[in-house]
This record gives C-alpha cells, sequence and structure tokens, in this order.
C-alpha cells in the first residue's frame, strides 16, 4: 500500500499505557504516513492511569518506536504534553532523542497562517476541578468505550464500518454539548486575543475543524474512541481523518464538511 504523503500530521489523546488505547489503529496510520512535521499533541502517555494500575500492550512499545523512527528519519517531531502526562513538562526546552518537548508551539501553515498549538486543558472551567465530578465522567466515558467496543465487534464481523459510539452519544446529550461549544469558544477566543490565525488542541475526545467567529479552530480529537489525526496537506488546506478499517475525510478547512471514504486494507 502507498503512504500517504502530509506536510503536517497532529495527533493527540492517544493514552498509551491503558486497555482503551486503539494502539492498532495508531500503529497503521503512522507505517502508513509520512509527514515533515509531527505534533504530539499531549496525553501521548497515560501516566495518571500508569501509577494506578500496570497496563502495558506490545503495540504501544512498537508506536513510540514508530515515533523515534520518524525522527530519526527527518521529521520534525514535537511533544507537548496534556494533563494525563503532565509530569513530562519538567522536561519543556529539553529533546528526548530527537523529540522536541514543549509546553505549547506556533505552527505556520504552508500558506503563511500562524496557528498556537497546546494540548488544550489549560482552557478548561474553574471548576472542572472538582475531583467527585471527575471521576464520574471519567467513568462514564469508559462504560461508552467499551459498550462501542462491544458493538465494533459486532459490526467488524457483519463487515460493516466503524461507528465511534461516543459522537452519538455526545451530540444528544445537551449539557456534554453545550460543555464542547463553550470549549471551543474559549479557546478561539484566546487565539484572537493573542493574535493568532487558530488554534489546534485535542484535551476533549472531539475532532472537528470549526470557525469561530474569523478563527480557525481544530480539535484532532483521540485515538481511545474516534481514532482521529490532524492532517496539513502541502498547499496549507487541513484536514480531520478518521483512521479504522478505513480512512475516512471528517472535515476540511475553510467550514465545510464532507465524508469521502477510501477503503484501506485492516489494521492488525
Amino acid at each position: 500500500m502507498r503512504t500517504r504523503q502530509f506536510r503536517t500530521v497532529f495527533i493527540s489523546d492517544v493514552h498509551l499505557g491503558t486497555p482503551t488505547c486503539r494502539s492498532a489503529y495508531l500503529l497503521d496510520f503512522l507505517r502508513s504516513t509520512d509527514c515533515e512535521q509531527l505534533y504530539l499533541v499531549g496525553d501521548i502517555l497515560d501516566l495518571e492511569a500508569l501509577a494506578r494500575r500496570s497496563y502495558w500492550h506490545p503495540q504501544h512499545t512498537a508506536i513510540i518506536a514508530e515515533i523515534f523512527r520518524k525522527a530519526d528519519a527527518g521529521t520534525r517531531v514535537t511533544y507537548i504534553p496534556g494533563n494525563h502526562d503532565a509530569a513530562m513538562r519538567s522536561r519543556a526546552g529539553q529533546a528526548i532523542g530527537r523529540v522536541r518537548v514543549m509546553l505549547d508551539a506556533v505552527h505556520e501553515t504552508a500558506d503563511g497562517r500562524r496557528f498556537r498549538v497546546s494540548h488544550g486543558d489549560e482552557h478548561d472551567p474553574h471548576d472542572y476541578g472538582k475531583r467527585w465530578l471527575y471521576w464520574v465522567g471519567e467513568r462514564a466515558q469508559r462504560l461508552v468505550i467499551f459498550s462501542g467496543r462491544g458493538l465494533n465487534a459486532v459490526r467488524r464481523r457483519l463487515r460493516k464500518p466503524y461507528v465511534p459510539v461516543s459522537i452519538w452519544v455526545k451530540q444528544r446529550i445537551g449539557r456534554a454539548l453545550r460543555y464542547i461549544r463553550a470549549y471551543e469558544h474559549r479557546v478561539a477566543e484566546a487565539a484572537h486575543v493573542r493574535g493568532f490565525d487558530g488554534h489546534v488542541c485535542g484535551h476533549i475526545h472531539c475532532g472537528t475543524i470549526r470557525d469561530i467567529d474569523g478563527v480557525t479552530y481544530c480539535n484532532d480529537g483521540d485515538w481511545v474512541e474516534h481514532c482521529t489525526a490532524l492532517t496539513e496537506d502541502f498547499d496549507g488546506g487541513l484536514s480531520l481523518i478518521q483512521w479504522t478499517e478505513r480512512c475516512t475525510l471528517l472535515a476540511v478547512s475553510p467550514a465545510r464538511v464532507a465524508v469521502v471514504e477510501e477503503a484501506l486494507r485492516p489494521a492488525a
């Protein structure tokens, strides 16, 4: 199968070290694509989960090895730790091998637009730190994820395409949708105040590309449920793709949305 070429790739919320990580899809994506620059936009490792429970799949090691292989081959790799791998923020300004560690970054697209790149947890509301609320939400999300795994196992046997169940849930729970929209507007407003054309983040596991009052808000999604990456082509165009048994184009910039599927070989 041919290797897909991109100028830039952004991925986040991989959560290596947890059983919910869709490592087979991500490993297939990394091995099937090349880019000049790769941004790891936080929560690549889930150090919080590893502190509670020892879990590590061999594919998680393979993912890290593939990232370092890309860096050694000339891809500029920037790692921006998130809230689940926040301990790595102490390494900001340093390099791990050829991987640069930064608290945030400024990315200039091929067409000259300037984007701030950060994990995005700095834009959480002030009351988000309530531990009991976080505990309930985390377990509810885990239930949705494992329910989706069961559903997609059945669909795979029936040769049906992958369906991210949590997208359906989030779009139908008013409070969740209001939180997502409020978060997106906070991020876009902060980018506008700082003079950026847009912002690339992760954190909320809800990938999209949206124009918000003249600011391009981009969320690269996650590799726990949605299996999405944000990509930039060599003309500066941004796309959100889902990579499972198929590559699905979910959104493109500017604010137009299309769904185009191309058959790919199944992930291992």
